[in-house]
């Protein structure tokens, strides 16, 4: 199972949220790229981007940031926030990025998705955002009536290369992941299910391994708090 380090971008920092909230944001530092190396030299195998900002204005607001650290480091890097059209999908991957992660035009607009994922293969992610089993969007701010397995099982033959799944209520509490549900998921589908939200110990990634149906899983808050020690997390995982 792969560790993926999260830096979350609010106005060009690296911050955390409560439960998506931005009014309640915990910023950890001011240079994403320096923090982005930091996870680097310590082993880690991709990295884990999201423009806040943009998620909520539909459109890329923290590109420089996100454009400083694809120029430092050399692991594989994923972006969500704002990312709503084919435009902007092609010029994040021209960019460098190897995996956009769509989330509110899974919802509003699929058609997109399965063109983005026939035009990029292997580089297009649905991320799937859910309160109470239900999927949010645009920022997490608004909710709707669909059903986080019924979005899932819609993309099986779209050539999707990962499904993030968040528990909304879970995110920055440190509270644990929603493992039952992220199981769930991750057997109910064919895609590879990557767990965010809640991801605060080493015995939270070691649940989430032991599983045998989720293929990564997204940490931010705990490695910054020194909850989880990325580099012998990394150790345990590959073992």
């Amino acid at each position: 199972m792969i560790l993926y380090p999260a830096i979350d971008l609010k106005d060009g920092q690296c911050v955390r949220l409560l439960r998506g909230d931005m009014e309640a944001a915990t910023v950890f530092g001011d240079d994403p790229a320096a923090q982005a190396e930091a996870f680097v030299a310590a082993g880690c195998q991709w990295l884990h981007l999201v423009d806040l900002n943009g998620a909520f204005a539909g459109r890329p607001v923290n590109a420089a940031a996100v454009e400083a650290i694809l120029s430092r480091v050399n692991v594989p890097v994923q972006l969500g926030g704002g990312i709503r059209d084919l435009a902007t999908i092609g010029a994040w991957v021209e960019k460098g990025l190897s995996r956009v992660i769509l989330g509110t035009v899974a919802v509003e607009n699929p058609a997109l998705v399965r063109e983005a994922a026939r035009e990029f293969p292997g580089k297009v992610a649905v991320g799937i955002d859910a309160r109470n089993g239900f999927v949010a969007t645009r920022g997490w701010a608004e909710e709707t009536t669909v059903q986080v397995t019924d979005l899932a099982k819609s993309f099986e033959d779209a050539g999707v290369a990962a499904i993030i799944y968040t528990d909304i209520d879970r995110d920055g509490a440190m509270g644990g992941p929603n493992i039952e549900a992220t199981r769930a998921l991750g057997e109910a589908v064919s895609i590879p299910v990557i767990a965010s939200g809640g991801v605060s110990r080493m015995e939270d990634l070691i649940a989430l391994r032991d599983t045998g149906a989720i293929a990564g899983a997204i940490s931010g808050r705990a490695l910054y708090d020194g909850a989880i020690d990325l580099a012998a997390a990394i150790r345990a995982l590959r073992s």
